[in-house]
């Protein structure tokens, strides 16, 4: 949802990455709707029927992660009672969405490299390679360039990832968009709630001037809330 020229760009930029299999790397602050894009991508792809998976790899340990990424075999660890495969093998002619890639540790970092190089990977505690076709889309709202200068994140990782990169503004440089926004989430919590709301036009001069730090993410939340 957008018709600011911010948004006009994003979704030019989408039309023309999405009928490849290239690596995008989404960028933008928390709650500009990356996952959204992703998705948006995925459904202009050749592969809109396959499966899109996602990963929120802030959200697990390195261990977790691995097992979660790559799948483990029966006994790999306490607790592995069962082969069990992982989402890069769940996403196999689709799409695997890594939200915050940014936050995966260095040792990670070398082994998420070596997958997206050979297109292979073993499952924890097994030892035969596992080939897997998928395209990746990775988001982040951390300073790559940054890390990568300071030594916190691999350089040859950062090139392999950062092959069509698409910024999303934040919503405070796209406020011609928050009216459509505040219509659209208006909408479907009306439909929730069987209500019929509306909204005034002091409301809506208050909510078009709101800086939103938490993005379209804040604004779907106060919508909701009120």
């Amino acid at each position: 949802i957008g018709e600011s020229r911010p948004m006009q760009q994003v979704f030019a930029e989408v039309h023309q990455a999405a009928p490849s299999r290239a690596t995008v790397l989404l960028r933008g602050e928390s709650g500009t709707g990356k996952e959204a894009v992703a998705r948006a991508v995925q459904f202009l792809s050749p592969r809109k029927d396959a499966p899109f998976i996602k990963v929120n790899c802030a959200a697990l340990t390195e261990s977790l992660l691995e097992s979660e990424l790559f799948g483990h075999e029966k006994g790999a660890f306490t607790g592995a009672i069962g082969d069990r495969k992982g989402r890069f093998e769940m996403a196999h002619g689709g799409t695997l969405f890594l939200d915050e890639i940014g936050d995966i540790s260095s040792a990670f970092q070398a082994k998420l490299l070596r997958v997206l190089q050979e297109r292979e990977f073993e499952r924890v505690g097994g030892s035969k390679a596992v080939k897997v076709d998928v395209r990746l889309i990775c988001a982040t709202n951390r300073d790559l360039e940054k890390m990568v200068q300071r030594g916190e994140y691999r350089a040859d990782l950062y090139y392999r990832i950062n092959v069509v990169s698409i910024t999303l503004p934040p919503l405070r440089e796209r406020r011609d968009d928050i009216p459509l926004l505040v219509a659209h989430f208006l909408d479907r919590y009306n439909k929730e709630n069987r209500r019929q709301l509306k909204v005034t036009p002091d409301a809506m001069k208050v909510l078009s001037s709101c800086y939103w730090p938490g993005n379209v993410r804040e604004l779907e939340n106060c919508i909701e809330r009120t």
